[in-house]
């Protein structure tokens, strides 16, 4: 599209932003050449027309890359004989015309030597300088810079190229990782356009090269997503908010936000995998020393397999055409080994190797599990079999499953990768399991249910069948699997949310779970899924929670004592056999903070421990109640909020005086109630738990986590007429679920009918006042 003075460029610019349909890349060449055209008539009216100055292009409108909001980087090189401020004169002239079309400018004024020079000391300078375009003017200073700049590069790389790595890491930790972020950046996040920038670099330094496979496809659709990301907002971002992702779907012909993420996450993950090889290979072309005369440089591996300049490759006598094991054996040959395995090599096997029998050979399952418990170097080599179609051509319904998004914030990554690195984590854990191949197995495979608009863990259990008989396992090692997919969030679930002292939680367990080995196997799966999901997930707190659920379960399992209630220990029958009021502060057997009350039984005692505790700011997590009469003896598991504990003396003050007259505890929580900020959330859900437990009475309590959230309820239950004896609760995120157990008369039994509702709408009530701004529901 040719400018004229005449012409508007601004006007020109809109039509071609308008013009439908046209492809990312399309569109960032047709308005390069628009803006090419535009500068070049404005630097011939700012006089750059004689030799010694020239216009030229840097970074992304180097290469060509303009989206409808992108700045336009341009240097003016001047030669060393040309004055600099005659150079200067020449750029206000031109800058000014393009600031004043709105135009995002970024500019320099530099002499060529200047340039080299800042190049030899900015590495991002470097990186745009690679991409040098001339525009116009004198075309032999350009030229002259990037040859200067390249030889400098080259000669510089192996001092140079570990400092870029390190700057590539600090982006990285910045900005996540484009394929698992609910909001990545399109450009500086792991698997953006900068990476791509930075491989080229790598492979121009002539030290090692990079993958090309899929690149430059990766490239043009991230350049389509992010102009369809600037026409959506009008804005020059690259971060991918989630509040624009539906009409940014829309805007590409995409069903919406998932297919979007999921495109998003699978061209990440393409590149991520290019940024791996390529920064293995820089390591080891820069630390392995040159092979000496006569050495061999093929060493093997397995039977087919051996490495060769660092990666697993085919050894000669291989035959892919006849072994359809080979795929999986290159791939645990070279996780076991701790080294890539060569694209090359799985892009052949994928298009000449046979597929596996309908039912695997022994050999595919042992070299499945050799893979899968090779540890941390599973993903790479995985994510390269994946990228290769290998995946997907093994296990049945994989691709349903690849690059799905999670869209529950503690999740970090998408279905398969999390089921990937469940895999990962369960390799620490095979020590703790007598079947640790099925430990592994039903790591891979524990979401295999998601996707099908069904309960996941039932949907799950189902697909899991099939494919244990594709890999050729027997009826009981398959039924363990099913037990372990359908019930994978069984201790996860009931350990925080039940008493674990209670013959109704352990039934439900042992109901579930029929041995103690399966029971073993469930242990290490949870730890390993909680793990994977990320840090939220998991914690010391969890661990002795999921740990004491199944100590119990598997004490009922082998027919040993139920251990019954919790103990009362020495220190503490001694404090209730003095029959006076204490608040002790000490330890529990982890070192977590643990808080002991003894005080004369009573409807809302611990209410009232629970408020004088929320004011001076400290989270409950649990709290277990042991009464005989007339005293009653409190053990409070807390945290801080922030900070440290306060000290002895106040934290004994609060409570002793909140059992005394709790009036101005509670007027402090109702203060930081009131003050909060506050948003618009779901309404509390709060029910009894029908047959949770034989004795006492379940009450859940799901809401938005609120100062004196617990506090409140058993005030409230207090109101009622009502006793706590245990309370578990669990906060992830902004979101709290807490448990409380409520003493009711033996011979009547739990709660239920009318009895069951006005205490449930009693506990309702209060705790809406708590949150006032809960949506209605």
């Amino acid at each position: 599209m040719p400018t004229h003075v005449g012409d508007s460029y601004a006007d020109l610019r809109a039509a071609l932003l308008g013009r439908s349909p046209m492809s990312g890349p399309a569109r960032s060449r047709a308005l390069s050449r628009l803006t090419d055209g535009w500068l070049g008539e404005l630097a011939v009216d700012a006089g750059v027309t004689v030799g010694g100055v020239a216009l030229v292009a840097v970074g992304g409108y180097g290469r060509g890359e303009l989206s409808p909001q992108s700045d336009v980087d341009l240097v003016l090189l001047h030669s060393s004989e040309t004055p600099a401020a005659y150079a200067e004169m020449i750029a206000e002239r031109l800058w000014y015309p393009i600031w004043d079309s709105k135009v995002r400018l970024d500019h320099a004024v530099r002499s060529v030597g200047g340039a080299r020079q800042v190049a030899r000391s900015d590495l991002a300078d470097l990186l745009g300088i690679l991409d040098i375009r001339h525009i116009a003017g004198d075309a032999e200073l350009g030229a002259t810079l990037r040859r200067k700049v390249l030889a400098d590069w080259r000669a510089d790389a192996r001092e140079r190229l570990p400092l870029l790595l390190e700057m590539c890491k600090e982006r990285w930790n910045r900005s996540g990782d484009l394929a698992f972020a609910a909001a990545g950046d399109l450009k500086n996040s792991r698997g953006g356009l900068r990476d791509m920038v930075v491989m080229r670099a790598v492979a121009a330094s002539w030290v090692a090269d990079c993958p090309h496979q899929g690149l430059e496809e990766a490239r043009g659709e991230l350049l389509e997503i992010r102009d369809a990301l600037h026409l959506v907002t009008g804005r020059a971002t690259d971060r991918l908010q989630a509040q624009d992702q539906d009409a940014i779907a829309t805007m590409l012909g995409l069903e919406g936000r998932d297919d979007l993420l999921r495109r998003l996450a699978a061209i990440g993950r393409t590149v991520d995998l290019a940024i791996d090889l390529t920064w293995h290979r820089v390591r080891r072309a820069l630390t392995d020393s040159p092979v000496a005369e006569g050495r061999p440089d093929r060493r093997p591996l397995a039977e087919g397999v051996v490495e060769q300049d660092g990666e697993a490759v085919l050894a000669r006598a291989a035959d892919p055409a006849h072994d359809p094991v080979l795929p999986l054996r290159v791939a645990a040959a070279a996780a076991q080994a701790g080294i890539p395995a060569a694209p090359a090599t799985l892009a052949r096997l994928a298009r000449i190797c046979p597929p596996l029998p309908d039912v695997w050979p022994p050999a595919a399952l042992e070299a499945l599990l050799r893979l899968l418990g090779s540890g941390a170097e599973l993903v790479q080599v995985w994510e390269s079999l994946d990228q290769a179609g290998l995946v997907s051509a093994l296990i049945p319904g994989w691709e349903r499953l690849r690059s799905m998004p999670q869209h529950d914030p503690v999740h970090l990554y998408t279905v398969d990768r999390h089921l990937v690195q469940t895999a990962v984590e369960a390799s620490r854990l095979v020590r703790s399991v007598t079947r640790p191949d099925l430990l592994l197995l039903a790591a891979l495979f524990h979401d295999v249910g998601k996707g099908t608009g069904r309960d996941h863990s039932v949907a799950g259990a189902e697909l899991v069948v099939p494919i244990c008989r594709r890999l050729g396992l027997g009826e009981s090692d398959t039924q363990v699997l099913v037990t372990l997919v359908r019930h994978h969030l069984l201790l996860a679930e009931t350990a925080p949310r039940r008493d674990p002292d209670d013959p109704a939680t352990i039934a439900l367990v042992v109901d579930a779970i029929s041995d103690a080995g399966t029971l073993d196997l469930l242990e290490a799966l949870t730890e390993a899924d909680a793990l994977a999901a990320g840090p939220a997930a998991w914690s010391e707190w969890r661990a002795r929670q999921v740990a004491t659920l199944a100590a119990r379960a598997r004490a009922a399992l082998q027919g040993w004592p139920a251990t019954g209630a919790r103990s009362v220990t020495a220190r503490e029958r001694a404090l209730l056999d003095a029959g006076v009021v204490s608040v002790t502060i000490g330890t529990d057997a982890t070192d977590e903070p643990e808080i002991t009350v003894v005080a004369p039984d009573r409807v809302g005692l611990v209410a009232d421990v629970a408020v004088a505790l929320t004011a001076l700011r400290l989270t409950i997590r649990s709290a277990v109640v042991h009464t005989e009469e007339p005293m009653a003896l409190l053990v409070w598991s807390v945290a801080p909020e922030f900070g440290e504990l306060p000290d002895a003396n106040t934290l004994r003050s609060s409570v002793t005086g909140a059992l005394n007259d709790a009036s101005a505890a509670r007027a402090a929580v109702l203060r930081r109630q009131r003050s909060r900020r506050r948003g618009t959330f779901a309404a509390p859900r709060i029910s009894i738990v029908e047959g949770a437990s034989e004795g006492a009475t379940v009450l859940e309590i799901r809401a938005h986590d609120t100062p004196g959230l617990l506090a409140t309820a058993a005030r409230s239950i207090a109101d009622a007429g009502y006793s706590i004896r245990r309370a578990m609760v669990e906060t992830r995120g902004a979101e709290a679920v807490d448990v409380l157990y409520l003493q009711t008369a033996p011979e009547r039994g739990p709660l239920s009918g009318i009895r069951a509702r006005m205490l449930v709408d009693h506990v309702v009530a209060a705790v809406a006042e708590t949150d006032p701004d809960a949506a209605a529901g």
